[in-house]
Formats: C-alpha cells, structure tokens, sequence
C-alpha cells in the first residue's frame, strides 16, 4: 500500500479508536524526527505497551525524563574510558568464544544457527557492557541463563502487545493476571530482582574502593536512584541484545548469497527494527500534505524505506558518484538508527561491534548456507525483526 501510494503515505481507519498515518517519504520523517520533534513524542500507547517490560527506560520515557536520561547517557556514551572497556570485553569474547565455538564446528562438519549464535554472543556482551555480568550464553558448560529465557519472554509478549488489533483484550489478561501477562509479569519480576541485586552488590564493592567500568558503575556513582538506574540497564540491554545479531544474520545471508555485497546494505535492506511509531500531540500537516490530528498514531517504515527506489529515488549504488566518491545520504532516507533529537546514542558502538565480528568470523572462516534453505529467508517483525527458523550455515576454514 506503502509503495502505491503517490507520496509514500497512507491513513489507517479503525473503528473505535485513533486513525494510524503510515509513511515512509524521508520528508515527513525528517518533520516528525526533527522539525517539529516536540509533537511527535513515543506517546501513552507506546508506554502502555512497554512500560510494564521497560519501566521508565530511554527507550520508552519521554520529556523531561528522557531528556535526562539522553544527557546522561550521551556523556557515557562518549566517555573514552567506556569505548576502551567495549573494545576490550569485544576482543575477548570473540578470540576466547566465539571463534573457537566456529573453529570446532569446522572440525566437526557441524551445521551452526548463525542467528542463535550471534544472539548469545550479544547477550554476553551487551550483559558485560551494561552491569559487568557474564550470563555465559556461549560457554555450553553453564546452564541456561534464566535472566537471558526472562528478557525472551518479556520481549516477545510485549511485541505481541503491540501488534494486537484491539488493546482491551491484554488489557484485560494483564488485570486478571492470566495468560501472556502472567508470563510477562513473571519475567519482569525476574529480570527486575536480578538487576536490582547486581546495583545492590555493586554499591557495596564501589564502598570498598573497588573500581569497575561497565556502565552501570557509572551510573551509581552519578547519584540516580536504583530503579531509575535499573530501567535504563534494561534499555540499554535491550537496544544491543538483538539488534546487532539481527543485523550481522542478514548480513551474513547477504554475503553467502552475493560475496560482492557491501556490508552497509545489511542494515540499509534488513533494519533491526522494522517499524516505529510516534504519537501525534496536536493537529499537524506534514509536507507531501497528510494531515495529522492531534493523538493520532504516525508510523514510519525503515524496511521498506531502506529497498524501494521511491524512497528518495535512489538506490544504494547512487550513492557513489561516477567519479567514485561517496554522497552522504539524508539519515531520513535510511532510518536504521532513528534520526533527529533521539537518534540511536549506540550507532557508533554498533558500527563497531559488527564490524569487529563480522572481520573475525570472514577472515578466518567461510560460511555458506545448508543445501536445500530456502532461498530468501521469513522476517519475523517482532521489538527486533529476526530470520524465521535461523539461518543453518556451514562453516569451513578460509583458504
């Protein structure tokens, strides 16, 4: 509809509740996600939705929370001394891992899921990063994290929350505490009691004198209350958990199927997040001329933005000119990251981790695909799209 749609938007109707504005014209985008930013917060459905799972989080919050949230946040994020610490929990988990994981599947001929792989691998990562734990998704001679099997399960269902036509029906299972809800109040519960144990540990050997440098530490020593400390944890966890894995599977798919790929149109074609919405504070017109009321829900779409032609007119070999120099193009045409005020503070880490990865597995190792896989796999749109049913790939050493 996205795609027949002149000016790359349309408006859904629903009986009985707010209209849905879907785009996916860079215009409108860059109004929403930057010129007039102040209207188009996440917006109460949003937090209905996720608050349960993410608290008060950055991912969620909006205003003044999110302001602080993003002030602090940014100064970490950019603090030399974490970037060192990323570089070096990357290096090891890599070298002491996950190559050695893929080194024996080699020698064994034994098929990998690539994408349950690089998900462990990530968790790990993101755990150690975030509040300097080790889950050990990777080791096989630990047991199955519970906070891991909890982060699933509060992901999922939330997800579902999301995609539900009619918001009563979890409502209601959450006030009766059946079903789903009971899950997802079971896995909050766990993952809240985990966190709120590492802060309290942490407090104590930060008392002692001990010095750490997950990001964690840093926010206890800013003086922030615990659950406003753990509901940023959670984000945090949550904005690298998956998204890097998603992006690195459809990367590694890309490159089995045309070695010649670059690696930027893993993300460009196969964004982690395939939808985002904002939620319209009052009435507004956007520039291709839809108008917009106030509380209606406007989404935009980063998977179809990042492989139709009429997203701008471009496709990604237009980006470098006869000459072979490289245009920039408009952070709205591609939206993997967001844009404008709440633009992914992680990008560069991102960047960073998958190209890290992504050059340790490809120099050592060549991965193909199982004979017989489907030739283009099912994206399964969830908080973070995923390949349906994994990518099996074997693995042999580089000649």
């Amino acid at each position: 509809m996205l795609k027949a749609s002149p000016n790359l938007t349309f408006v859904m109707w629903r009986l009985g509740a707010r209209r849905i504005v879907v785009t996916a014209n860079p215009e409108n985008l860059e109004h929403m996600l930057k010129t007039n930013f102040p209207n188009y917060p996440k917006g109460k459905p949003f937090t209905d939705i996720l608050g349960d799972f993410l608290g008060r989080g950055i991912l969620s919050a909006d205003g003044d929370l999110w302001h602080m949230q993003r002030k602090l946040a940014s100064h970490e994020f950019s603090a030399r001394s974490l970037r060192e610490f990323v570089v070096n929990v990357l290096e090891r988990e890599v070298s002491e891992r996950l190559l050695p994981i893929l080194s024996s599947a080699c020698a064994d001929r034994r098929v990998v899921d690539m994408q349950d792989l690089l998900r462990r691998f990530a968790f790990d990562t993101v755990c150690k990063i975030s509040f300097g734990t080790d889950p050990g998704l990777l080791d096989p001679s630990l047991p199955e994290s519970a906070l891991a099997g909890a982060f699933e399960v509060a992901s999922a269902i939330s997800a579902k929350r999301g995609a539900a036509p009619v918001y009563v029906v979890w409502k209601a299972k959450r006030a009766l505490g059946v079903g789903s809800e009971r899950q997802l109040r079971a896995a909050v519960k766990l993952i809240h009691a985990y966190i709120m144990e590492v802060i309290r540990r942490r407090k104590a050997t930060l008392e002692n004198g001990i010095q750490h440098k997950d990001l964690l530490s840093r926010l206890i020593t800013g003086g922030h209350e615990d659950e406003v400390i753990r509901d940023m944890v959670i984000s945090f966890v949550m904005a690298g958990r998956d998204t890097t894995s998603a992006a690195l599977t459809w990367f590694l798919w890309l490159v089995s199927s045309h070695p010649e790929v670059e690696a930027e149109l893993s993300m460009r074609l196969y964004p982690p997040v395939v939808w985002d919405s904002k939620h319209a504070v009052s009435d507004d017109v956007l520039p291709d001329g839809t108008r917009i009321r106030g509380g209606d829900r406007v989404t935009y779409f980063p998977y179809g933005m990042g492989g139709w032609r009429g997203s701008g007119g471009r496709t990604a070999s237009s980006s470098i000119t006869g000459g072979g120099c490289r245009v920039r193009e408009s952070p709205f045409k591609f939206p993997v990251f967001q844009a404008g005020p709440r633009i992914c503070l992680g990008k560069e880490m991102a960047f960073l981790k998958m190209k890290y990865i992504a050059a340790a597995v490809l120099r050592e190792f060549s991965l193909r695909r199982v004979e017989g896989e489907r030739q283009k796999p099912t994206l399964v749109p969830m908080l973070t799209a995923h390949m349906a049913g994994g990518l099996q790939m074997v693995v042999e050493r580089r000649k």
